[in-house]
């Protein structure tokens, strides 16, 4: 086990903005960390292990002292030999208690086969419920599947990939990154949100926060990431490549609604939902793909000019209708 998956219990009032912080605690163990905003993170221990003379459970629960004593901020972790493994693990963490995947082929098999098939990092729950609709809803099932079966249900590189997933075969690595190239907007709930409008809303008023945010930066992103958290502290992330790089709110906000409506909620409850802008790259080094769309030519012109606004009178001067009576 060399690769620790961590997830930060942040306050919702600092939210994403303790992250930071907290990688840069982390890298003092290994400079190998990789950021999963908003809130996690990657690590791979394997050069720690043998400075410190302890394995990845061990140095998660020094990790987690330390996180208590310095920040404040608990944590859960799941630990694996490769990164997939490591956030299959978390799901399944508890404060205090590191779930771990152990790293024997056969112990691997065991620990992965009653585990549902949306355990695995990026199956979605259209996935999910199409292999369920054929029996195959645990990852025992899926990768004892004859690979030709999987193929017709889900096409052929997916099917390769999540029958090997399944399997076990984890060929991911942690890549160092940073989270300055990226934007994020949260918003909390005040209490566990069941209506769907009110999600909706609530990533409204984040894609319009981000894309403002990066024109005043003079910045367009090139990926979009959603993740929604949930009322039993679980959450769901999402990400996908716009079209072209672009800080256009309207862009944004269809993108996001997209994500949104990809992962089939159905009654859920939800604490919080945040979107985070990837791939930050300088706005005049972009294409825009011109459409000669007097509409969409309009609407850019009216986004200039409540930009102005709102850098004169205030964040609210100008806002969207589906947002009236929205609370700040």
């Amino acid at each position: 086990m060399t690769i620790l998956c961590v997830r930060f219990q942040l306050p919702p009032t600092s939210g994403e903005a303790g992250l930071p912080e907290l990688l840069g605690m982390l890298e003092e163990f290994t400079p190998v960390v990789q950021a999963l905003p908003p809130d996690g993170a990657l690590a791979d221990l394997r050069g720690a292990e043998r400075y410190f003379g302890r394995d990845a459970v061990e140095l998660a629960s020094v990790i987690r002292v330390r996180a208590l004593a310095l920040y404040g901020v608990d944590c859960v972790t799941g630990a694996g030999p490769g990164p997939m493994l490591a956030r299959v693990a978390l799901r399944y963490a508890v404060p205090g208690m590191t779930c771990a995947v152990p790293g024997e082929p056969d112990a691997i098999a065991e620990f992965l086969a009653d585990k549902p098939v949306a355990a695995l990092p990026g199956v979605g729950a259209a996935t999910a419920r199409t292999l369920a609709e054929y029996g195959l809803d645990t990852l025992g099932l899926v990768a004892a599947a004859p690979l030709s079966t999987l193929q017709r249900l889900i096409g052929a590189k997916a099917g390769r990939e999540l029958r090997e997933k399944a399997s076990g075969v984890d060929r991911g690595r942690v890549v160092p990154n940073a989270v300055s190239r990226s934007l994020a907007a949260e918003r909390p709930f005040g209490r566990d949100e069941l209506d769907p409008d009110r999600h909706r809303r609530a990533l409204l008023s984040a894609a319009e926060e981000i894309g403002a945010r990066l024109r005043a930066l003079e910045k367009v992103c090139r990926t979009l990431t959603l993740t929604v958290r949930y009322a039993d502290r679980s959450a769901t992330t999402r990400s996908r490549t716009l079209t072209e790089p672009t800080a256009h709110s309207p862009a944004l906000t269809r993108t996001a609604y997209g994500l949104y409506e990809a992962l089939g909620l159905q009654r859920a409850r939800v604490r919080a939902i945040a979107l985070r802008a990837e791939g930050l790259d300088p706005a005049e080094q972009a294409a825009h793909q011109l459409t000669f769309d007097p509409v969409d030519e309009k609407v850019r012109r009216i986004e200039e000019v409540a930009d102005r606004a709102r850098a004169k009178f205030g964040p609210r001067a100008v806002m969207p209708g589906g947002l009236g009576g929205l609370a700040a």
